[in-house]
């Protein structure tokens, strides 16, 4: 090689796209020739043309691929400048520009941007030895090609040797790094690029390049995290023999923990593959990243995968801990797979919340980047960076809704776990269901009188500390245990408080003083005292406002007015959510009609409602009132009530027709006689269209005196009249049984006599002779062949067919007790209570229904589940059965529960409520009525006014639980 006689000046070029890719305000490079130009290098960087395909640049702001992931780690020819070989058009993959010192000054004028897309010509005067910009005063990233020019004009051996070791090591350096080969002190920017370049760029693009870089390591590292806990975790969970995992919880244990892993990793795997593409093509100079970080952000799928994680990785982590604790081999697989080098003894936690902080750290770099951007320049990432802050940080934003959810979901989970409840007692919350959430918690304080203590004073033993949860269906109020193993378990200390029933007392009484002995460990600290303000406040349950009345304590005025606004918010959306899915939607039927009282009118009305009852009338639908006036009759949703009976009632029923058979009866129970009319006539009457004198004519006496009380009831394809009847001095009450005749049979044999019976009109058959039911009976409630007779002692199961020469059954069936403690405590628990009666739950089971409570029986008669039982929230005096629910009514509220598990779905609350009407059987076809007085009018004037609401299903009955059509085989022993 000659030897030259002057200084030489090196030019850099950057390769370019063609114009019409460039960013605005930037010029297509102009490229100075060597023969033109005397004082040229003997070497040159220069582009080559953009014409064969095979060796055509990618324009980095075009729609071009980034490059193939499979290249991330690729090598590339280092670029030896000492070369003298012959120009050649083979691209080199990892191209680097020649870069050497320069001076700190800069030209005047418009300061240059290290970023500029157009050629960068360095040149080093020989009186200054500055590096200055030739052409467009702007730095450029590096090309894509080099060639040596043949032209020697004196550059010394010892440069163009010195130049050469710095590409090769900048080019090794860059390999290593990007295989996550290099050492981590030399993970910087600075440690892969000359020094001469370093003081040639200028702080502010020395640190913009730095940031750039260190989003190019994050992304490597990230990616290499996700990939570690595919392959160290996942990949093995589901390959190992014998399994860590159960197999049939396997798939769902994956799910819940790592949740979209992998459609996170894809899309950075993606992102990483097209960085390093443009890192390789572009270092030391990174012009720009973000039209590579723009167009994985504005993917859709993207946004849409880290919402999904994000907003589930509060659930993940709970999973995984809950299975730690739990599975001795999975604790095992966790701490092994912690040795492996990629996890480098950092815990599964740490991977797991890694989506969640990345996004935060890229829009925190991204935005140091956008700070470091000449703003002088028309820089293309002026415009795109913000684009991409955004999207990041709405993304960002719309996760933490989400995030505070699932946290609050984890920790109601936590809670839920942690509930021990009360021995026997059946108690289903619905807390595994979806939509549950967990609103507010914390400690709270009551205060017991203590034992000895002096009336009105407390002691210190008077307090207890307790935990209460406000969910969004319940209130629980718990005491904490913490088990030796570090657990807590947390005790109902009462019955959890349905939000339909909770009531709020008050919230601004003054503090109270909470004296305590000191625990700072004194010797006199037991002698010593400490006083704490505790601020009271009163909830209570509306149904048991004296018994469930509870005060209690918060911390600090903050903390009661916070339990207030949880409480009244919680209440609130309770009560939008009940009215929002009904089971069961009230119809109000008749608002004024029905008045009792008042000084208008002189205090005459139709009084209060006692019964009702619907039926059908040439295609019309009717409902029948009695009252204390008198029988009502009016086309059903209309006011207009018309007299037909002057009568009072006890009890009506209509029986209009079963199946093929055919009855036209209008059935009452008057002064204790059953009287029969013609129920056509009735809807006649009410009309107007016929005499109420012919109706009053065609009464037929069906039973004279004595009836305690009737019930109209469907058993079989058979309707009938169930009634009992008690004479002077009997001790017991006589049981009959009348099947109400087709009236197309009566037709036939209008004058025959049935079985002896020679007084029972001939409308009406008996079941050959009386039987006898308990003194103290009350009601009767149809099973599917047989009856119940309800009484204190117990339910009594007979055959209607056959009540004399049956072998009746008492349920439930305590025989047991004595053997069985839990039994024997549900049988002192309803000993002294009143049965209602008893429906299907499903095909083995039973519900038995007492005033109080309700219990489970096999179809033996025998308790079922342990002999647990549930417990109403109101004492209730009737109930019905429309398919898989049961609706219990009370004075206040309707309580309607899941006849399986006994959960309150729905809560219908009123005042004065009385069920009229729930049918002959618990067909999900037959209307439900009831009576509540109305609270519409406040006018004491016109008296107390009594509304008749129906009860109409809205929800789809599921055909999974069909209590009314279990195979009668299973109740064999009944003969059900």
């Amino acid at each position: 090689m000659s030897s030259y006689n002057h200084p030489t000046r090196p030019h850099v070029y950057i390769p370019q796209p063609p114009s019409s890719g460039l960013p605005p305000g930037a010029r297509q490079p102009t490229n100075p020739s060597p023969s033109t130009r005397p004082d040229a290098w003997a070497f040159e960087v220069t582009p080559p043309p953009f014409v064969d395909e095979q060796h055509s640049l990618h324009n980095p702001w075009g729609d071009d691929e980034y490059g193939s992931p499979s290249n991330l780690h690729g090598s590339r020819t280092p670029t030896r400048i000492g070369s003298l070989q012959a120009p050649t058009t083979v691209p080199l993959a990892f191209p680097e520009p020649q870069i050497y010192r320069s001076a700190s000054q800069r030209a005047s004028g418009h300061r240059p941007s290290a970023s500029d897309v157009s050629s960068l010509q360095l040149r080093r005067e020989p009186s200054t030895g500055s590096f200055q910009s030739s052409q467009t005063n702007s730095w450029y990233h590096d090309d894509d090609y080099s060639s040596v020019s043949n032209e020697s004009h004196g550059e010394d051996e010892r440069l163009s040797r010195n130049l050469s070791d710095i590409s090769l090591t900048s080019d090794e350096g860059l390999v290593r790094f990007q295989s996550g080969d290099l050492p981590e002190n030399d993970q910087e920017w600075h440690r892969l690029v000359p020094p001469e370049a370093i003081e040639a760029l200028g702080k502010m693009e020395v640190q913009r390049q730095s940031v750039i870089f260190e989003i190019f390591k994050s992304e490597r590292e990230y990616v290499s995290d996700l990939e570690a806990v595919q392959d160290v975790y996942i990949t093995p969970l589901l390959e190992s023999q014998p399994p860590i995992i159960q197999p049939h919880r396997l798939q769902g244990f994956i799910s819940e923990v790592y949740g979209n892993f992998s459609q996170i990793l894809a899309h950075h795997q993606r992102m990483l593959g097209a960085l390093f593409a443009r890192q390789r093509d572009q270092h030391p100079l990174i012009q720009s990243i973000a039209d590579i970080v723009l167009d994985t952000t504005l993917k859709a799928d993207f946004r849409s995968a880290y919402e999904t994680y994000i907003k589930h990785y509060p659930l993940s982590e709970s999973r995984h801990r809950t299975e730690l604790q739990k599975n001795m081999a999975y604790q095992s697989f966790i701490q092994s797979a912690s040795s492996d080098s990629r996890i480098r003894k950092r815990d599964l936690i740490t991977f797991l919340s890694r989506p969640v902080t990345r996004l935060p750290r890229l829009n925190l770099l991204l935005e140091q980047t956008l700070k470091l951007t000449d703003k002088d320049y028309e820089h293309p990432d002026l415009d795109t960076l913000p684009i991409i802050l955004g999207i990041l940080s709405d993304c960002i934003k719309s996760t933490q809704p989400g995030i505070e959810a699932a946290e609050s979901k984890v920790k109601f989970w936590a809670l839920c776990e942690s509930l021990t409840f009360r021995k026997g007692e059946i108690i289903d919350m619905d807390l595994y269901d979806n939509s549950r959430t967990l609103v507010y918690s914390g400690p709270v304080s009551r205060k017991n009188r203590s034992e000895g203590s002096v009336a009105g004073t407390w002691s210190s033993s008077g307090w207890t500390d307790l935990f209460a949860a406000l969910l969004d269906n319940y209130f629980l109020l718990t005491r904490e245990e913490k088990r030796p193993n570090g657990t807590v378990k947390r005790q109902l200390m009462s019955r959890p408080l349905y939000l339909s029933f909770l009531r709020l007392g008050s919230f601004n009484s003054p503090p109270e003083t909470r004296k305590e002995r000191s625990k700072d460990g004194n010797v006199l600290s037991g002698l010593l005292y400490q006083s704490t303000p505790l601020y009271p406040f009163t909830i209570y349950h509306e149904a048991s406002k004296q018994s469930r009345r509870y005060t209690l304590y918060a911390a600090s005025e903050a903390i009661r007015t916070k339990w207030h606004n949880f409480l009244l918010d919680a209440i609130a959306v309770h009560k939008v959510r009940q009215e929002g899915n009904m089971y069961f939607a009230p119809d109000t039927l008749s608002r004024q009609f029905f008045r009792t009282g008042g000084s208008l009118n002189g205090g005459k009305g139709a009084g209060k409602v006692i019964a009702a009852v619907p039926f059908t009338s040439e295609g019309r639908r009717f409902i029948a009132v009695g009252c204390s006036t008198g029988i009502y009759v009016a086309i059903r949703g209309r006011e207009t009530f018309r007299k037909v009976l002057n009568a009072l009632p006890n009890s009506i029923a209509a029986l209009q027709t079963l199946g093929s058979k055919t009855f036209n009866k209008f059935i009452i129970l008057v002064n204790n006689s059953l009287l029969s009319y013609p129920l056509d006539l009735i809807a006649q009457v009410a009309l107007g269209r016929a005499d109420p004198k012919a109706l009053a004519s065609s009464v037929e006496k069906v039973v004279s005196g004595d009836i305690m009380f009737f019930k109209h009831l469907h058993v079989g394809q058979r309707a009938l009249i169930v009634y009992t009847a008690k004479k002077l001095l009997q001790v017991t009450l006589s049981l009959h049984v009348l099947e109400v005749m087709d009236i197309k049979e009566v037709a036939l044999t209008p004058k025959r006599e049935q079985h002896g019976s020679s007084n029972v009109p001939h409308s009406f058959r008996a079941f050959g002779d009386a039987g006898y039911a308990p003194k103290d009976a009350f009601d009767v409630t149809p099973l599917v062949k047989t009856i119940g007779i309800c009484a204190r002692g117990g339910i009594l199961i007979v055959d209607p067919t056959n009540i004399a020469n049956n072998r009746s059954t008492v349920v439930p069936d305590f025989s047991g007790a004595s053997n069985n403690q839990p039994m024997a405590n549900l049988k002192s628990r309803v000993d002294s209570a009143k049965p209602l009666g008893l429906i299907r739950s499903d095909a083995s089971e039973l519900l038995v229904i007492y005033e109080t409570v309700g219990c489970y029986i096999t179809k033996h008669g025998t308790p079922s589940r342990s002999s647990g039982y549930i417990k109403w929230e109101s004492k209730i005096d009737s109930f019905a059965q429309r398919g898989t629910h049961v609706l219990l009514f009370s004075t206040q509220f309707i309580e309607i529960r899941d006849i399986l598990t006994g959960r309150i779905v729905q809560v219908i609350e009123g005042e004065d409520i009385r069920l009229l009407y729930a049918g002959p059987t618990p067909d999900l076809h037959e209307p439900i009525l009831i009576a509540m007085r109305s609270g519409d009018n406040n006018n004491t004037k016109e008296g107390a006014v009594d509304k008749i609401v129906e009860l109409q299903e809205t929800s789809e009955i599921s055909a999974v639980r069909t209590p009314t059509t279990a195979l009668p085989t299973m109740w064999e022993e009944w003969d059900m």
